[in-house]
């Protein structure tokens, strides 16, 4: 691997600073979240029918699952934009800004008319304003990651990188806990208002988010570098010249951190819905008891990956998925709740595993320089070839098959993607030194 500049270690910031960047860390990815995560809900429930009413309900939901896609094909945009800022001004400037945008692009989504109000306008402007959103998240992971990083001693980075990724299932848990409060509305009022809400409160949240922002310190890293002048003239540039095979790799390792996430929320809630027989309510809460438990058991996978070979600790916590998942969709099919919830809970373990070591692997294999810009197209293209479009291959193989098991075998895939990939990227790196 070449470094355009020499890597160093953080031993300026003392453990109460790398805490406190950790904890700002997890706020502010919590907030942007939430606020993304609303979206593919609001795709799955009702925004087939209020911005695609002219076609069948299930390619009306093809149809919104498409513009749910629209904000990961964004993403990587934002995470050329915003890293360029971010390894050449700092990351808390990057950090302010896409906070304020996702906020204001996810209440103006809440506040926009719908196809019976202003016709085909309608899905034209939810898809410019989901597009503003994916530039926005685009920016806002890897900024959000070495905020916590960059301040960690090196040993403990993938432990501290994973306050960021927490921010991801508690978003998750709350935007999903705001839909099954308001799924208790009857269907005209969820359909004409109730869905709107948690949208406009995003810019709640906003003002938490942008509190906390604003009195964070630069990362001890960055300081080091602005002070020394050796910024990247043009970061993406660098990064396609030195680092575009690294890259490459690490948009396969995170297949199954972020895919398999999708699958399991936004296409089986509609899957379930529809399919099933769920209703909306009892499968929200479905969602909400894998989420609690995504919430609880993440975090062990840093752990996990901080204390044993990198290499044996992500096959740990990914091999078991391959039984798990399927066993997932089997029980969601007997239509008991009960049974539901369990195959739930059990095939989010080991994907949420990997997930919280996912950050501080790939932050750690890019030189400072262009660490934002090339930790942010790692994942933001990973998030655009297999997250963003999970629910929209699913639902098209279940239409053209008829059998939920050819999602089973792309969720599978995403296992298999990842184990060869992170062993790939472990080899080529730092990492395979530790």
């Amino acid at each position: 691997m070449t470094d355009s500049v020499p890597r160093t270690e953080t031993t300026t910031a003392m453990p109460r600073e790398a805490r406190k960047a950790g904890v700002t860390a997890f706020i502010g990815t919590t907030v942007e979240w939430f606020d993304f995560y609303i979206y593919g809900t609001a795709s799955a429930l009702v925004f087939g029918q209020l911005f695609f009413p002219d076609m069948n309900p299930v390619l009306g939901t093809l149809a919104a699952f498409g513009t749910f896609w629209v904000g990961f094909l964004a993403r990587p945009i934002g995470g050329i934009v915003f890293g360029h800022i971010g390894d050449r001004v700092g990351r808390k400037t990057a950090l302010v800004t896409t906070l304020s945008m996702m906020a204001v692009a996810t209440a103006g989504v809440g506040l926009l008319p719908t196809y019976a109000q202003i016709g085909v306008l309608a899905p034209v402007l939810l898809i410019v304003l989901r597009m503003v959103q994916g530039v926005a998240m685009g920016g806002e992971w890897g900024g959000a990651v070495l905020i916590a990083t960059e301040y960690a001693p090196r040993h403990k980075r993938i432990l501290y990188g994973a306050f960021a990724q927490q921010g991801s299932p508690v978003g998750n848990l709350l935007a999903t806990l705001a839909f099954l409060g308001i799924s208790q509305l009857d269907e005209e009022a969820f359909a004409s208002w109730g869905w709107r809400v948690p949208f406009i409160a995003s810019l709640l949240l906003l003002m938490v988010g942008l509190f906390i922002r604003l009195r964070m310190a630069e990362t001890p890293e960055m300081t080091a570098l602005l002070e020394s002048r050796r910024t990247a003239k043009l970061p993406i540039a660098e990064v396609l010249r030195k680092h575009r095979l690294l890259v490459a790799i690490g948009v396969g390792a995170g297949a199954a951190g972020v895919a398999i996430t999708y699958v399991k929320t936004t296409f089986a809630l509609s899957w379930a819905t529809t399919e099933i027989g769920f209703d909306r309510t009892t499968f929200l809460t479905v969602i909400t008891v894998a989420l609690v438990v995504q919430v609880i058991v993440q975090p062990f996978g840093a752990v996990l990956a901080s204390r044993i070979d990198l290499r044996r600790a992500v096959l740990w916590m990914l091999l078991p998925e391959i039984v798990l998942l399927p066993l997932m969709f089997v029980l969601v099919q007997t239509g008991s709740l009960g049974l539901a919830m369990l195959g739930m809970a059990l095939a989010t373990v080991p994907h949420a595993m990997f997930y919280a070591a996912l950050a501080g692997i790939l932050s750690e294999v890019f030189p400072v320089d262009v660490r934002y810009t090339a930790t942010s197209l790692a994942y933001q293209l990973c998030t655009t070839v297999f997250a963003g479009t999970a629910p929209l291959v699913s639902q098209t193989l279940l239409v053209a098959t008829g059998s939920i098991w050819s999602v089973v075998v792309l969720g599978l895939g995403y296992v298999v993607v990842s184990i060869v990939c992170t062993a790939a990227l472990i080899r080529r790196s730092t990492w395979a030194d530790r």
